[in-house]
This record gives C-alpha cells, sequence and structure tokens, in this order.
C-alpha cells in the first residue's frame, strides 16, 4: 500500500481477524494510531467508499452502533521487519457522504483490548485468600480468546487475607480494578501488541526506563538528519518530591520521608535536574493522605512511581519520516538524540508515539521525556 520499503497489512473480524477482500484495502485512505506509555491506545481508520462498497452494507447492518465484537489488527512492514502497531476493537463509526459525484467517506474509530475490560461490572465478584498479583492473572485468564498473555510481576507487598478474616472482591470494571491494583502499589498496567498478529501482552508491573535504546534521532545533522521537527520544553516547575509520611506506633509520630527520582528501573538520563519546587520554601504537606495507614513498603513504592513522575522536567515533541529514520519509533523505550545541543542531546524515554499512514506517506509524531538537561552519557547509538 505504501512505499517500496513498507508495507501495511490490515486484519479485521470477530474475535479472530481475518484479511479483508481487496476491494477493502483499495478504499483505505488513511490510518492513525496513537500508543502511550501506560494509557489507552487508539486508532482510525478512513476509508473513501462508493455506493456499492461492502462497507457501506457493514455500516448499515449495524445501525451505525459500535462494534465491539469486531477486532482490528494493523501490521507495519518495514524494511522486511513486521511491527504491530494495534491490535483491538471498534468503539465508533461514522459514515459522511460525497457531494457532487465523489465518494462517501466512513471513519472507523477503535481502542486497544483494554476497550472489552471495561464494558462489565463485575462488583462484589470475590476473590478468597488471593494477593493482588493473583486477582490480577484470575481477571487477565478472561481474556485469553483474545491472545492476551498476562505479565504480572509480584510486588513487595504480597498480602494474603484469611478467609475467615476478609475475603477481597472486585470494584468496577475489570480495567478500572485492575488500575486501582496497580496504583495501590506504584504499578502501571497496560496491553502492547505483538511480537506476532493475535498475540498481546498484558503487562502489571513497575514502569520500566530501561533497556537498549532504539536508533538516535537526529537533527540538524546534514545528511544525518532523520526527523522533520523536535521542540523541547524545560519546565522547572514540574519537579517535586513527594513526602511519605510513615506512622510510628511506639512513639505516636509520623515521620515525613522524601521519595527520590531515582530508581534501579528509572535511572537519571539527565545530569542537571531543576530544584524540587516544595523544597524552596519548605513544604511538608503529604502527596497522598491515605499513605500513612499502608504498611511502609507499599507506601514507598507509591512515592517512588510518583517521584519518578514528577521528575520528568525535560519534554520533546516532534515528528518524523520512517522511511528517512528507517524502522519504526517505538514507545516504552529509550532513544537517543542528537544535534540539538549539549543541554538537550542524549537518551530520553519515549512517552507516546502516533502513526499517521497515507498512500505514499508513513510519519510519525512522538513525545519524549527525561528528568533534566545535559546527557549522562557521551555519545547515542546511531
Amino acid at each position: 500500500m505504501l512505499l517500496s520499503s513498507v508495507q501495511l497489512t490490515l486484519m479485521i473480524g470477530p474475535v479472530i481477524p481475518v484479511t479483508p477482500p481487496r476491494a477493502v484495502m483499495d478504499s483505505l485512505a488513511e490510518v492513525e494510531v496513537k500508543v502511550d506509555d501506560v494509557g489507552q491506545s487508539g486508532f482510525q481508520l478512513i476509508f473513501s467508499i462508493d455506493k456499492q462498497s461492502p462497507l457501506q452494507i457493514l455500516f448499515l447492518l449495524t445501525g451505525g452502533l459500535p462494534l465491539l465484537f469486531m477486532r482490528v489488527i494493523l501490521i507495519a512492514t518495514v524494511n522486511g521487519q513486521a511491527n504491530v502497531l494495534i491490535d483491538g476493537v471498534i468503539t465508533n463509526n461514522q459514515i459522511s457522504p460525497g457531494d457532487k459525484g465523489s465518494n462517501s467517506t466512513l471513519t472507523i474509530t477503535g481502542k486497544d483490548l483494554t476497550a472489552l475490560m471495561d464494558q462489565s461490572d463485575w462488583s462484589g465478584f470475590p476473590f478468597p485468600a488471593c494477593p493482588p498479583e493473583a486477582r490480577v492473572a484470575l481477571i487477565l485468564a478472561k481474556y485469553a480468546l483474545f491472545g492476551v498473555i498476562p505479565l504480572v510481576i509480584p510486588s513487595v507487598m504480597i498480602d494474603i487475607s484469611l478467609p475467615i478474616e476478609q475475603i477481597p472482591s472486585q470494584q468496577g470494571t475489570d480495567l478500572a480494578y485492575i488500575r486501582y491494583l496497580a496504583a495501590q502499589v506504584g504499578y502501571v498496567f497496560y496491553i502492547a501488541p505483538g511480537p506476532v498478529p493475535g498475540v498481546n501482552k498484558a503487562y502489571w508491573g513497575p514502569q520500566i526506563k530501561v533497556g537498549v535504546p532504539q536508533p538516535a534521532l537526529s537533527i540538524d545533522m546534514d545528511a544525518y538528519t532523520n526527523v522533520e521537527s523536535m521542540h523541547f520544553t524545560f519546565d522547572q516547575e514540574k519537579n517535586r518530591i513527594p513526602l511519605v509520611y510513615i506512622y510510628n506506633q511506639e512513639t505516636g509520630v509520623s515521620i515525613p520521608i522524601p521519595m527520590p527520582p531515582i530508581t534501579p528501573l528509572n535511572p537519571p538520563l539527565g545530569l542537571i535536574p531543576p530544584l524540587p519546587t516544595n523544597l524552596i520554601p519548605p513544604d511538608l504537606k503529604p502527596f497522598r493522605d491515605d499513605l500513612a495507614k499502608m504498611p511502609i513498603p507499599q507506601a514507598i513504592m507509591v512515592g517512588l512511581a510518583a517521584a519518578a513522575e514528577y521528575a520528568e522536567a525535560v519534554t520533546c515533541e516532534g515528528a518524523l519520516d520512517v522511511t528517512r529514520y528507517g524502522g519504526i519509533l517505538s514507545a516504552r523505550g529509550l532513544v537517543g538524540v542528537r544535534g540539538a545541543g549539549p543541554a538537550f542531546d542524549g537518551l530520553y524515554y519515549v512517552k507516546s508515539v502516533t502513526h499517521k499512514i497515507k498512500r505514499g506517506e508513513y510519519k510519525q509524531n512522538f513525545t519524549l521525556t527525561r528528568n533534566g538537561l545535559v546527557s549522562t552519557v557521551p555519545t547515542v547509538t546511531p
């Protein structure tokens, strides 16, 4: 569908998607996929269809209602390497009739498979003698039919209540409850498609900002330039040090403990972070009032997760052409930046990417973050 080095594959169907007829692929005009690091990812397909198109019949049969049973998989093959961009379900569709003999426009919008987890309220469902990790695994087992493979990282707070004392029960939908359990221990939850079509990784664990960096983004480097634009922002007021109060039962005194933003899973990517805004003047207000009632390890994990989020003072927004970059920039990983100057060069965490695909064109918008100015590494991988 695209350039000689890029091919786009669309699969659609109930539960197990298949390749659609050639007429459907020929009518596909634009594709947009947005992937966030910890949020819900989504997609949009725009078709240019005539009055005899099978997509017209599909729209009429559904009456324009959401097609949550219709699954969509988008695969981009760049230089022979297949990348699953999104695996989700259709949540909305709209049609705009053409004018003066032109084709109609059918717009299909959808979300990743977390949309299925947010439909039914399972409040009151019991989990006797199950720690949070086991509850997450049991909930995700219901979606094995869609190729969802749980990746659950046990927390340091494995708390198992005796059934004669307390039986934990679910509150809200599966998605809401899993996110609630993640927030209680400073974890994140998301579903990532791949590595092969039809398979998805459901990750419940700490946010990881380490790994092998992706090929560097180069700006203002003549023939080595592979991005179209980059804009940097340094927010000096964002950095804060969360205070966690630990209650000492023997003395009856709550002790404030500042949470550092640096952990083995979240190393510093910038040498010069901004000064925390809540230390000058001193601010002793806890960032959450309920942490004093939690066990100490659990409260510390929640505080470390908040500190890592507050520390993202440097933000970079930009755009690139995939064919010139030579591959696809992926979210939830590291990437190097070159040519932006000594203050902003170095490694960044890829917070989100948006794929924008048309015939003969494949571009990406991206958002990068890190904790401060000046690189912590002397060079980045080209």
